[in-house]
């Protein structure tokens, strides 16, 4: 979920139009992003993300929350300036009945997604075993693009509509909470933890830390993701999916594709955000364009 968020929504999303990125995205929460993969992959070293780890994730994004809300009450009158000037001004209070029809909505809410999601889970692991595929393929990405559907229109319709922050934020937060939400609370409940398997220890969850690490030279260079920048994420959504379905269904030319990609494409990429780094820092400090 966490790789398709990064290369196929926020990709997408800039295509549409280059989205801005907020700097406390840069200075913060890309680099807890970072931090919370490198450390789930090492929770997974034994095999299982343990009922201990979850609750510490859990724990972890109770603090992350807490922050954020004392965050948003000191937010500089600058800003909230600005919030009036969009909106019109400070909302008026609710009342009690519109409380209760708001918390009713988000139970129902809440209740139909996960029997939705069950029966997509359900359907989708009958559909990878009627393929010969393996459920953690099928999960890779039939089922990682299935429960990211609410964060693909959110953020495609943010950027469609202007608003190219939330386009951004949206993102990282969602990859934030798989982290420490649902990972968490999933490894906390389950008797044994989540298992975590040799392929995903080995493959998925490195590509999800590069993903997260690529990240931050594209939103470090100029606060803003071009529409190239966009374009590449996406075509590494497709090399990354080609990849899953080759290896799981022996293809013979999976190794060949993985000496091109890890040989050539990627360091390409590594050389090409390198320099654009560098060019931003060199540059002075002015109005990011797109």
């Amino acid at each position: 979920s966490n790789i398709f968020n990064v290369l196929f929504i926020l990709g997408a999303s800039a295509v549409i139009a280059p989205l801005i990125v907020a700097q406390q995205l840069v200075r913060f929460d890309v680099p807890l992003m970072i931090g919370l993969s490198a450390i789930v992959l090492l929770l997974g070293l034994d095999g299982a993300v343990g009922r201990l780890d979850g609750l510490l994730l859990f724990a972890a994004l109770i603090a992350y929350t807490a922050w954020g809300i004392l965050q948003s009450r000191r937010e500089q009158p600058e800003i909230q300036r600005e919030y009036e000037q969009e909106f019109g001004g400070a909302a008026k209070p609710a009342t009690a009945a519109a409380i209760a029809l708001d918390v009713v909505f988000v139970v129902a809410g809440l209740g139909l997604l996960v029997l939705g999601s069950r029966w997509f889970a359900d359907a989708a692991v009958s559909i990878a075993r009627d393929l010969g595929l393996s459920e953690l393929v099928i999960g890779l990405t039939i089922v990682a693009a299935g429960t990211s559907l609410p964060e693909v229109a959110t953020s495609l319709l943010a950027a469609w509509k202007g608003e190219r922050d939330i386009a951004v934020g949206n993102v990282v937060g969602s990859n934030l909470f798989n982290l420490m939400g649902v990972l968490g609370l999933s490894a906390a409940v389950a008797p044994d933890g989540v298992a975590v398997s040799a392929d995903a220890l080995r493959f998925d969850l490195p590509v999800m830390i590069a993903v997260a690490v690529a990240c931050l030279p594209v939103f470090f260079t100029g606060h803003v993701i071009a529409r190239w920048e966009g374009g590449l994420f996406l075509a590494y959504y497709a090399a990354y999916t080609a990849y899953l379905i080759l290896d799981a269904t022996a293809a013979p030319v999976q190794r060949t594709f993985a000496t091109i990609m890890l040989g050539f494409v990627l360091p390409l990429t590594v050389v090409t955000l390198a320099v654009g780094a560098f060019r931003a820092v060199r540059q002075p400090r002015g109005r990011p364009g797109a």
